[in-house]
C-alpha cells in the first residue's frame, strides 16, 4: 500500500489531467474495498474518487501531493461514516 506521499512522489513528473489519472489509478490499483464492500453497494475508492472531482468543480482544481491527500481524506470519511 502507497501512502498519498509515495502515491504523489510516484506520480509528480505528469502535468494536469495526466497526473490526475496517475493518481486515480494507483489508488484503484491498491484498492481493497471489494475485499469489504461497504455496505455491499458500492466501491469505495470510485465513491472518493468521484467525491473529488465534485470538490475539484466547486473548489478549482488541485493536483500531486494535495489530490493524493483529498482522496485519502475522503476515503477515510467513507469508511469511517460506514
Amino acid at each position: 500500500m502507497y501512502s498519498p506521499e509515495k502515491i504523489a512522489e510516484k506520480t509528480d513528473h505528469l502535468e494536469g489531467i495526466a497526473n490526475i489519472k496517475a493518481i486515480n489509478k494507483l489508488y484503484r490499483q491498491q484498492d481493497e474495498s471489494h475485499l469489504y464492500p461497504v455496505c455491499r453497494r458500492f466501491d469505495a475508492t470510485d465513491r472518493a474518487i468521484r467525491q473529488a472531482r465534485t470538490f475539484q468543480r466547486s473548489n478549482g482544481a488541485v493536483y500531486g501531493y494535495e489530490y493524493a491527500l483529498l482522496i485519502d481524506n475522503l476515503l477515510s470519511r467513507i469508511v469511517s461514516l460506514a
